[in-house]
């Protein structure tokens, strides 16, 4: 039986080269923390730590690294920057394709006193920024925007929204979860103010290791959630006021950013152009042959234009929990079925509470694997 992996946006597989073996090496070889230690070991994980922080600046066209603040994931980063920025009769904007990690922590905001208003996005998943210009008040605080849907990856206009925030001195927060490492992403251009982003999926890089790229203007209003031991001002108990210290307390992931450092070096040398262009061409091969399939909807954008290499089809006259068992089961293709911990999304497209199968391509998938896909979702929809 082939084994195809096509759960990409869920976290990629296989990783870039180089990342087991540079959390293998921290491990045997430095295995110690920084900031705490003058001695060898600990200034060569010092200048790793350093280095990420540079590679993401350069990936994200960001002038400052040491703002380059780390996580364990983007939920983590999404909570820092929605529930340390947003008080009481502040209020907020988000597109209705927004996944979980944002709404649940402005549901519980709003229990708080804290105000949003979810624009609604056509049945698409493509938002008009002027319906979002249209929602702003005199206490919106912030705009909070998913770069791409990870159910059908609808990508969203983060340039027009970001000019829109400039405009009117609203703070703009980009999750960057689906498309950082694939899609182009200026920092600077974008007028954004805070971006989020996870290791494991679009930067090749293993799970536990995320962040947030922030502003100076931004951190100075941001209230640390967590606090604690830093390897910094020890004399004193109040939290450090510079970065990245700031929002850095505790022991970081070190392994983590030992293999995120090893990603980002890999799509530096690859280029996102080229892989983005592989992952779309790949797609392109997989929505040519699925949109002639009897029964088969192809949720979302058709085409190429405006998306990611996210594909969620709706089987009409069959279970799509039990179409994805068997590829599963029966073909070894990985997919992901259900909600994708993003129940506004699928409400704006048409598809809760049934769900959908969910498609995502890496660069590193082939052909052979996506015809391969196609065949085996025939055979299955030609069962009784």
């Amino acid at each position: 039986m082939e084994q195809v992996y096509l759960d990409n946006a869920a976290t990629s597989y296989p990783k870039a080269p180089g990342v087991g073996e540079n959390m293998k090496y921290f491990i045997e070889n430095i295995g110690c923390n920084i900031n705490r230690g003058i001695y060898i070991n600990a200034q060569t994980a010092v200048e790793i730590v350093l280095e990420t922080r540079e590679l993401l600046s350069r990936l994200f066209n960001f002038s400052n690294p040491e703002n380059v603040i780390f996580t364990m994931n983007i939920t983590q980063s999404l909570n820092f920057l929605i529930k340390g920025l947003l008080k009481r009769q502040d209020h907020c904007i988000v597109s209705s394709m927004e996944h979980n990690a944002v709404m649940r922590p402005l549901l519980q905001l709003e229990k708080k006193g804290v105000e949003f208003t979810r624009v609604p996005c056509d049945n698409k998943g493509r938002l008009n920024s002027d319906d979002l210009y249209k929602e702003i008040r005199a206490n919106t605080k912030a705009v909070i925007i998913n770069h791409a849907s990870n159910v059908c990856g609808t990508i969203l206009p983060i340039d027009e929204i970001g000019r829109i925030c400039r405009e009117n001195g609203i703070i703009f927060i980009v999750d960057t979860a689906q498309t950082a490492g694939i899609q182009d992403i200026d920092f600077e251009k974008s007028y954004i103010d805070a971006l989020a982003f996870t290791g494991h999926k679009g930067l090749l890089g293993p799970q536990g290791i995320g962040g947030f790229i922030i502003t100076d203007s931004l951190a100075e209003k941001l209230e640390p959630l967590v606090s604690g031991g830093t390897g910094s001002l020890s004399d004193s108990e109040e939290v450090p006021s510079f970065l990245p210290d700031r929002f850095e307390p505790g022991t970081q992931n070190l392994p983590g950013i030992f293999g995120l450092n090893a990603a980002l070096l890999y799509l530096e040398k690859e280029g996102i152009d080229s892989i983005r262009d592989r992952e779309i061409e790949l797609t392109g091969m997989f929505l040519k042959e699925i949109g002639n399939m009897e029964g088969i909807e192809i949720i979302g954008i058709q085409g190429l234009e405006g998306r990611t290499a996210v594909v969620s089809i709706d089987c009409k006259n069959r279970d799509n929990a039990e179409i994805s068992y068997e590829l599963d089961k029966n073909y070894g293709i990985m997919t992901r079925c259900g909600l994708h911990c993003a129940p506004s999304a699928h409400k704006t497209l048409g598809t809760f509470p049934k769900g959908t199968v969910r498609f995502s391509f890496s660069h590193f998938n082939n052909e052979k694997e996506v015809n391969y896909t196609i065949d085996s979702i025939m055979k299955i929809l030609k069962q009784k």
